[in-house]
């Protein structure tokens, strides 16, 4: 079988808490490992996405409504669709990793980390289509 779902690829989770929602592989599982003996992937997305910004809004109002709020989490293949986009993830990467999950304070530093660089990339305009809600 081929190996598509690598790092960096774009996916839309299908079940759970956050289903419908886009979230990035950061690190693949295809063999699983001995606590999670199936094939899985470490995801980060978005929990909520940034609100609409129109001309007529001062500074304090658009940056309110820009906000994102990430989340990480480990997702099962069968759970996951993968899409055409694929996203660089370096600052993320080194984030986000196996023992980020272990201990709550290193998963919500995990989490500034991964808001941090999504805001960033939202106020640069990149990857637009990321940052929208999914319609369906």
């Amino acid at each position: 079988m081929a190996k598509f779902l690598r790092g960096g690829k774009v996916v839309i989770i299908l079940q759970g808490r956050y289903a419908g929602k886009k979230a990035v592989i950061v690190k693949s599982f295809d063999e699983g490992t001995k606590e999670r003996p199936y094939p899985h992937a470490i995801v980060s997305g978005i929990e909520r996405y940034p609100l609409k910004v129109t001309k007529s809004m001062n500074k304090k109002k658009v940056a309110s409504r820009s906000h994102v709020k990430p989340f990480i989490k480990v997702v099962n293949y069968a759970h996951l669709m993968p899409t055409r986009y694929s996203f660089e993830l370096e600052e993320i990467k080194s984030a986000v990793t196996t023992e980020a999950f272990q201990d709550p304070t290193q998963r919500t530093a995990a989490k500034k980390v991964v808001r941090s660089s999504l805001q960033k990339r939202y106020a640069a305009g990149k990857n637009k289509w990321f940052f929208t809600k999914l319609r369906f």
